[in-house]
């Protein structure tokens, strides 16, 4: 995957949120850590699309993970907003990816390069520059 120099790259579960800037070339990324956004996950709404009987039965559906799910577009929504993200790569497993993506701002789509549905909240920074480049 082609990720430009400078860009975002937000890695994202249920619980985590670690956020990224591309210091490296296009097909070469060296990752470097920033500062971890504070998330406030009051979005609950999100879940209700996903409360069916089985779901619920089988535990498949936890309500906090996808409120942080929903609370982690919304700031990357706000930063895109506001000009401090020009570029984005979302890693995020699955479940999480697809609540982001309901929540994805206009402007945020825009700024979107890419998207990665693993889980790799608790990987090396290494790995996650396999798999960028991998992807």
């Amino acid at each position: 995957m082609k990720l430009p120099a400078k860009a975002h790259v937000a890695l994202v579960d249920g619980e985590t949120f670690r956020l990224f800037r591309n210091d490296g070339q296009i097909f070469d990324p060296k990752l470097v850590a920033e500062d971890r956004p504070e998330l406030d996950a009051t979005n609950f709404s999100a879940g209700i699309r996903h409360q069916d009987d089985v779901g619920q039965r089988h535990g498949r559906t936890d309500l906090n993970e996808l409120a942080h799910g929903a609370a982690a577009a919304e700031w990357l929504n706000e930063q895109a907003i506001a000009g401090r993200i020009d570029d984005l790569l979302v890693i995020a497993d699955p479940k999480t990816l697809g609540e982001m993506r309901q929540h994805y701002h206009t402007e945020l789509k825009k700024r979107l390069v890419g998207e990665i549905d693993k889980t790799l909240t608790n990987a090396s920074t290494g790995d996650i520059e396999k798999a960028i480049a991998a992807a």
